[in-house]
């Protein structure tokens, strides 16, 4: 079963167990299916099994709130791959994979276009503007080659305008028109098909994307070396409720209107990914390589090193 396990932080007054084990965490989530586990932990007393007072906090990236993982206020934080691999390799902090969240499948994650757009194909992005989450996280990283197979140069400021759009406006920019596409994720493409009309000009979990490794969750090195106890608390009760992800389709639609803006009818149909129920390096790795080939990082990363294995005894 996966190793999910979380950072503490360490701020002053702050509950401690007997022993020392730090009991009151706060978790940085995305909302949307890649978080489910954690809200099935909550729901399920998971935590409370563990002496766990778990808090969750919505977020739209790492690189947000990576002030409150340096100095204690956050804990644990779920990011894509690429992002906390970019902040890797800038040295702005220094991460451990304590566990795979979630996994790409065909269908559920892609560039949507608005009803009676223009774009037809792939090529026809030159020059547009594509919304994104975060430049240089998931979604440029999977349209890369896509769009180099296209004829088209994937790099920033190249052929296609990247715009940053919190998650929260993806369908409204396009219903706007104040962006050409957008690269969303489910259950957002669901809605955009259903409220909107849209159509996906490109689904970036196909071909050389096909069940690409997308989140997992991240603590500081400092956190993991200080906090081993709560760090295996968390990883049990992590560790049931990503079993029950991977196992029952109904848990998680069930979960997902509880903590998105997702109408139960339309979290019903939406395409899941997969909840793995292991870590690899191995897996991890193939997101790094697809990075540097696309030049969102520098060099070649060593994903085996910022894997958390905990203390020996």
């Amino acid at each position: 079963m996966v190793a999910l396990l979380v950072s503490g932080c360490s701020g002053a007054g702050e509950e401690q167990a007997a022993g020392g084990m730090k009991t009151d965490l706060l978790i940085g989530q995305y909302p949307g299916a890649d978080s489910a586990p954690l809200f099935i932990a909550m729901e399920r007393g998971f935590f409370r099994e563990e002496g766990l007072n778990v808090r969750q906090e919505p977020i739209q990236a790492p690189q947000a709130v990576l002030p409150k993982l340096s100095n204690g206020q956050m804990d644990i934080v779920l990011g894509s791959y690429a992002t906390i691999l970019t902040i890797q390799e800038k040295g702005t902090e220094k991460f451990k994979y304590l566990a795979d969240s979630y996994r790409g499948a065909p269908g559920g994650f892609g560039v949507m276009v608005a009803k009676g757009s223009p774009i037809r194909q792939v090529s026809d992005l030159k020059g547009k503007k594509v919304g994104v989450n975060i430049v240089g996280g998931l979604g440029t990283l999977t349209m890369s080659p896509h769009l180099r197979l296209a004829g088209l140069d994937p790099a920033p400021g190249k052929d296609v305008r990247y715009v940053v759009i919190p998650t929260t406006e993806w369908l409204s920019s396009l219903d706007k028109g104040s962006v050409d596409a957008v690269w969303m994720t489910d259950p957002y493409v669901s809605q955009a098909k259903k409220e909107l009309g849209a159509t996906m000009l490109l689904d970036t979990m196909s071909g050389p994307t096909e069940a690409l490794p997308i989140t997992g969750w991240a603590a500081t090195e400092k956190w993991t070396r200080d906090n081993p106890a709560t760090l295996a608390a968390f990883q049990r009760a992590m560790a049931k409720a990503q079993q029950v992800a991977a196992t029952d389709r109904g848990a998680v639609t069930r979960i997902l209107p509880t903590f998105t803006k997702i109408p139960a009818e339309t979290a019903a149909t939406i395409t899941l990914g997969a909840y793995p129920t292991s870590l690899s390096a191995r897996s991890i790795q193939r997101v790094a390589d697809l990075m540097l080939e696309a030049g969102l990082l520098k060099q070649k990363a060593d994903v085996s090193a910022m894997i958390y294995s905990a203390p020996a005894g």
